[in-house]
């Protein structure tokens, strides 16, 4: 296929290098939403378990390979914090994704165009 590729013209080369470029990033942005989502629904779990536990009841906080004690309302407000922030985070990716699947869908079109002459040619 590289030999098929280097007998295009040169800028048909750079948009089909440009659309794998697109699609490689738009996959990276996919996995770290992907990785979001799942902090989201870790966070919620901690949080739901929370609200079933009275407040003075003693809770441990993870941190490296260490336990630590602390109170119930600094966790929740700390998951709380993490949460809204990895929302927003989503919100952006979210955005990210949009944007890259409008620019891939114009470059492959953009492609199709350039391509059609020379499958047209090999007929």
């Amino acid at each position: 296929m590289s030999g098929e590729i280097t007998k295009l013209p040169p800028a048909v080369q750079e948009r089909l290098l440009r659309l794998q470029q697109l699609q490689e990033t738009l996959q990276t942005v996919l996995a770290q939403k992907q990785q979001l989502d799942l902090e989201l629904i870790e966070i919620d779990r901690a949080l739901s378990e929370l609200e079933k536990v009275s407040d003075d009841v003693v809770i441990y906080k993870s941190i490296g390979s260490l336990l630590i004690r602390t109170d119930k309302a600094k966790v929740t407000s700390e998951l709380s914090e993490r949460r809204e922030l990895a929302n927003m985070r989503v919100s952006v990716l979210t955005k990210q994704e949009e944007r890259l699947r409008s620019q891939i869908k114009e470059l492959q079109e953009k492609l199709q165009k350039d391509l059609r002459p020379i499958s047209q040619a090999q007929d």
